[in-house]
């Protein structure tokens, strides 16, 4: 052993306490606005149904008819993969996942309709949709038929539709209270919103249900669906969403791109108006930096072109719906909204073939990391936590098993979620 080093320092302790004591209101800020991702599942998607046409065999029939169209139009992996452009090695882990999970699980997120996809015969009408929905909503999750996320889409806070949005929210969650209490899976979404003060309405409103019913404060979050140009830049000049998430007071779980109504507000032309377009990319952008760290999650729009008509017109809708799927995965959006059955297929199938292919690399870099191992790649802590959320994020949706994850990585489930979850300036912790 050598001669210990002699260490010196010229500060006082009082000017480290001093520093942390003008910092510690930034401090509280830093973990009140920014307490990072939630760690639970997120869906790769959201289906949303009018309103008069949910019913409880909603989810088992979307099933069906997307298996159904599969029989007809790729009934086996090498038709599925001529028609996407799946490697070989994917074709078949990638179509039996597909069909599996058509079989078990069609839907992972589902919004009844009461906005642009319904039109009620009458307000009586829609009052007793309302409270169908709730009912039927109850019963499945009471069943264990739902989706792992259901509600509604209520209609938005501007003027000429607001009361009536107020009330059918009003209908559906008293019946969900009254048919049992309000589900685990609940999501509700506001459309259509363009000033902070909109969100600030829906916190309110939310606010008086839970006081009203005895319900824990903030049980009851909600989506914001961005679907106006003033969402993304306000009148000032600044981005209107972050604001927006401010708003909700710790109540919004996601920011939704509304593809059409965005697109047309900008006045793009109907036969451009598409999720690649560069107005969405630039609004979808802002969304991500707004969002990051909050814990609300992004999600990207849907595609209206439908694999419906001939094999040819199916196997062109399929590709383009495919392919806007992985485009969204590969920017980082891992949620879309999927408007028709024969959508889910390909959204599966685009979901599984990005987890897949990547999935030994990840693996192998997070392992190596985890035993300090030299690599071809130095990856970072934050890193690490990047490819430890994209293998939980393949296990949740059913492209993963648990089994190959933990074996190629040789971390506990419990391992997987610390390295994916740390919190802020905690990063290099080692989760077994």
């Amino acid at each position: 052993m050598g001669q210990q080093e002699k260490v010196s320092t010229s500060l006082a302790g009082a000017v480290s306490e001093g520093i942390s004591a003008s910092l510690a209101p930034v401090d509280a800020e830093l973990g009140r606005r920014y307490p990072g991702d939630p760690g639970t599942r997120q869906p790769v998607h959201t289906v949303y149904v009018p309103g008069d046409a949910f019913d409880a065999g909603t989810i088992r029939s979307w099933g069906d008819q997307a298996l159904a169209m599969l029989d007809e139009h790729a009934p086996d992996a090498a038709s599925f993969a001529a028609v996407l452009g799946l490697s070989d090695e994917l074709a078949e882990p990638v179509y039996s996942r597909v069909r599996a999970k058509l079989e078990r699980e069609p839907v992972e997120d589902l919004r009844v309709d009461f906005e642009d996809g319904y039109r009620p015969k009458s307000d009586a009408d829609e009052d007793e949709t309302a409270a169908r929905a709730a009912r039927v909503i109850s019963e499945a999750f009471a069943d264990g038929t739902a989706a792992p996320y259901m509600g509604i889409r209520m209609k938005c806070m501007e003027a000429p539709v607001r009361d009536r949005g107020i009330r059918t929210l009003d209908i559906f969650l008293t019946g969900l209270m009254e048919h049992g209490g309000l589900p685990e899976g609940l999501v509700l979404t506001l459309p259509k919103v363009t000033y902070p003060e909109q969100v600030t309405a829906m916190v309110r409103l939310v606010e008086a249900f839970e006081k009203h019913h005895g319900l824990e404060e903030g049980r009851i979050g909600f989506e914001i669906q961005i679907e106006t140009s003033q969402s993304i830049l306000g009148a000032d000049g600044t981005a209107a969403v972050a604001k927006m998430i401010d708003a909700a007071e710790g109540r919004a779980t996601g920011l939704h791109y509304g593809t059409f109504d965005y697109s047309a507000c900008l006045g793009v032309s109907a036969a451009y108006q598409a999720s690649d377009h560069p107005a969405a990319d630039y609004a979808k952008a802002v969304m991500q930096v707004a969002a990051a760290g909050t814990g609300v999650r992004v999600s990207d729009g849907s595609t209206n072109v439908l694999p419906i008509g001939t094999t040819a017109k199916v196997h062109d809708a399929m590709r383009l719906h495919y392919g806007l799927t992985r485009r969204a995965l590969a920017r980082a959006y891992y949620q879309g909204w999927d408007m028709h059955p024969g959508h889910i297929p390909t959204r599966y199938a685009a979901v599984f073939a990005f987890y897949r292919e990547g999935f030994e690399a990840a693996a192998a870099r997070l392992a190596a990391y985890a035993k300090q191992a030299a690599g071809d790649i130095a990856d970072e802590p934050a890193t690490a936590k990047a490819l430890a959320g994209y293998l939980l994020r393949g296990m949740d949706c059913g492209a993963l098993d648990s089994g190959e994850v933990v074996s190629r990585t040789g971390l506990t489930l419990a391992g997987l979620e610390h390295y994916a979850g740390p919190r802020r300036g905690d990063l290099t912790v080692k989760g077994k």
